[in-house]
């Protein structure tokens, strides 16, 4: 029988560092992340938190070396929220999932548009909907 137990810690780990990353880090380093989701590992005495970074590739960096730094804090808040025998140990990764879907939606906009632009021969080219004031 399958057990509830990895994804209700997962989500739980979830919640409680995403609200103290917002409300409780005092480092001014870490800001503009957001936690997107948790895997736990299998035994529950490791879990990876997937977040995704706002700013410049600098600013990235700097807000992850934060995030590490405040591992340790970060981690004593799941022990007290968690109340188990053994916290899990957390690790912190970029999620580059929503940053490949931005580029893939421009990629797919800039193909609509050239293809608008540049019409194939033999073919008529696309005329946009006139508006109409009625």
């Amino acid at each position: 029988m399958p057990s509830h137990r990895g994804p209700r810690i997962a989500e739980a780990i979830r919640e409680v560092v995403s609200s103290a990353i917002l409300f409780e880090v005092a480092d001014p380093r870490v800001k503009g992340i957001t936690v997107l989701h948790v895997e736990v590992s299998p035994d529950l005495r490791s879990a990876t938190v997937y977040v995704s970074l706002m700013g410049t590739e600098a600013e990235q960096k700097l807000s992850m070396r934060g995030l590490q730094h405040a591992t340790g804090f970060l981690q004593a808040k799941v022990a007290a929220r968690l109340q188990t025998r053994s916290t899990p140990v957390l690790s912190f990764k970029r999620d580059e999932g929503i940053k490949k879907s931005i580029e893939i939606s421009r990629l797919i906009d800039e193909a609509i548009a050239s293809d608008r632009r540049d019409p194939k021969p033999g073919e008529t080219p696309a005329v946009a909907d006139e508006e109409t004031d009625d």
